[in-house]
């Protein structure tokens, strides 16, 4: 496996501003000791960190309609490398394969122009998630740059008319006790995870949320993009409720010097579904 910058979110992270610091006592949301128990496995460490942290027993909550309640501050592991939590290489298309070998983080890492990292790569990192629920509608307010997803979750079917968006469109439904969140019409502009694994305009995303109890989702992830890989990824994780959190305001901005004298490349994104 190709060894990479792991966050040219150096790139971002160097060019990102956090406003207010969000500062966990055990720093597992954080990418902390805690947070790499289990990455990407779900493991039982997961939100677990060196503070201590226990997160709260007790039977999965029932919203007042009669639902799993999802709604919370949740600690996820952080996923930078979806190939690793695959346990083996990933089954790449030809043309998958020469995206995935031709991306140099260090020449334009698209996160590095503060560009939205897209929906997969925002799920895989290692900040604070609150997941908000209606009876008709769910969101995600990811920390990372104050970025939010609002969707539907009746069971109507996509949109075809919508144009293609960075974080794709969701729609929603549920399976018995388990929220199955359904995202396509992707623009191709990002990647799955900090290490650069790629994907087209026709990757198919299906989440499976399952509160399994008071303290924990169980999470499911379906990646299907015939055009950038052989069959469907699947692979799970496990959400840990963070009573103690909340998500605070981030601020990326663009470092101007850095794209001005070269250092960061703006991305060809006119070839990027080609």
């Amino acid at each position: 496996m190709k060894t990479r910058l792991m966050l040219v979110v150096a790139a971002c992270l160097v060019s990102a501003v956090l406003i207010t610091a969000q500062a966990p006592p055990d720093g597992a949301a954080k990418g902390g000791p805690g947070a790499g128990k289990g990455a990407g496995k779900g493991g039982p460490g997961a939100g677990k960190g060196r503070g201590g942290f226990q997160p709260p027993e007790g039977p999965a909550p029932k919203t007042p309609w009669g639902t799993l309640d999802l709604n919370g501050v949740w600690a996820r592991p952080y996923t930078p490398d979806i190939e690793r939590a695959n346990g083996g290489p990933l089954p790449y298309t030809e043309w998958g394969k020469k995206q995935f070998d031709t991306y140099n983080a260090e020449e334009g890492d698209y996160t590095g122009s503060c560009l939205p990292f897209g929906h997969s790569r925002a799920m895989g990192s290692p900040d604070p998630i609150q997941i908000m629920l209606t009876p008709t509608s769910m969101a995600f307010l990811y920390e990372q740059n104050s970025w939010f997803k609002v969707f539907p979750i009746d069971g109507r079917a996509h949109n075809p008319k919508k144009v293609p968006t960075w974080f794709g469109e969701s729609v929603g439904h549920w399976e018995g006790d388990t929220m199955v969140v359904d995202t396509t019409n992707f623009n191709g502009y990002t990647r799955l995870d900090t290490n650069g694994h790629p994907h087209s305009n026709q990757l198919h995303m299906i989440e499976k949320f399952n509160r399994t109890d008071l303290g924990h989702i169980a999470y499911e992830v379906t990646y299907d993009d015939p055009k950038t890989y052989t069959k469907p990824i699947v692979q799970k994780r496990t959400f840990t409720l963070r009573p103690d959190w909340e998500i605070q305001e981030y601020s990326c901005e663009e470092n101007n010097r850095g794209l001005f004298e070269g250092r960061i490349k703006v991305p060809d994104y006119q070839n990027a579904n080609k």
